[in-house]
Formats: structure tokens, C-alpha cells, sequence
């Protein structure tokens, strides 16, 4: 099979690669691609699980650092990304042994999506996360 089309059209050579699947015809695999873009999709799933996680830091940094401010929409915002969290793992069970990392790794960054959305100092928001992954995960946690 011509390899070109994963370059050419994307579409058309992942339905390609499904028929070709499809009627066993292996041999006739872009295989190197398709390993490829397997391996981009199992990132994806952890770069989403990195991504709520710091959504819901952030806000989390928000309610403690601002309390004058605390609102409905941040609690919400709160609640919908632990159920994403939750759902996201549920259905991605090999994820469970990454959320250590993608916690930590999230915290970074959440600390400047918090400076940038409070106008507080950077250095206001200490080094290490305030809360615990546990804390971070369970449904009724506010700091």
C-alpha cells in the first residue's frame, strides 16, 4: 500500500487501514504509521487526564487563595472536571498507574494558569501542591 497517503490524506488512509484490517489483508499494512498514530492516541488520553487535572488545580488555587471570590461557577467548574477525571479513568484503567505524574506534572502548570487567572504573584502559590492527589480526586474537597 502506498504510504504517501498518511501524509496526503489522513482520512482517507485511516479508512484505508480500517479495511484493510477489516478483510485480514495484514501483510498490506502501513504498519509504521499505524503504530504511530497508536501510540499518539494513548498520549492523547494522558495529555487529557494532565490537562483536567490542572483545569481543576487551578480552580482549586482559586478557592484557597481567593476566597473573597468564590462562586458557583468555580465550584461547578470544579465538580465537572472530577467527573471528567472519573470517567476519564474509568474508561482508561491503564491510566490509574499515570495520575501520580500527570498530578504532579499538572500542578506546575496550574500555578501559572492561577497566576495568570487571579493577577496574584506567581510566588503565592507555593512550589509543591497545597492538597493531596486524594484530596485533589475526592467529590466533597475544598480547600
Amino acid at each position: 500500500m502506498n504510504c504517501d497517503l498518511h501524509d496526503r490524506d489522513f482520512f482517507g488512509w485511516t479508512r484505508q487501514q480500517a479495511e484493510l484490517l477489516k478483510s485480514g489483508r495484514f501483510a498490506e499494512l502501513d504498519a509504521v504509521h499505524l503504530i504511530e498514530e497508536i501510540e499518539a492516541m494513548g498520549r492523547s488520553e494522558r495529555r487529557e487526564l494532565t490537562r483536567r487535572l490542572e483545569v481543576l488545580m487551578i480552580h482549586l488555587l482559586k478557592w484557597q487563595y481567593q476566597p473573597a471570590f468564590r462562586g458557583r461557577s468555580w465550584e461547578l467548574t470544579i465538580v465537572e472536571q472530577r467527573r471528567r477525571i472519573a470517567k476519564l479513568l474509568a474508561n482508561n484503567p491503564s491510566l490509574k498507574p499515570e495520575l501520580e505524574s500527570c498530578y504532579l506534572d499538572a500542578y506546575d502548570d496550574a500555578r501559572f494558569g492561577a497566576m495568570k487567572e487571579t493577577g496574584l504573584e506567581l510566588d503565592t502559590f507555593p512550589l509543591e501542591a497545597p492538597f493531596r492527589l486524594g484530596q485533589v480526586l475526592d467529590m466533597e474537597y475544598l480547600p
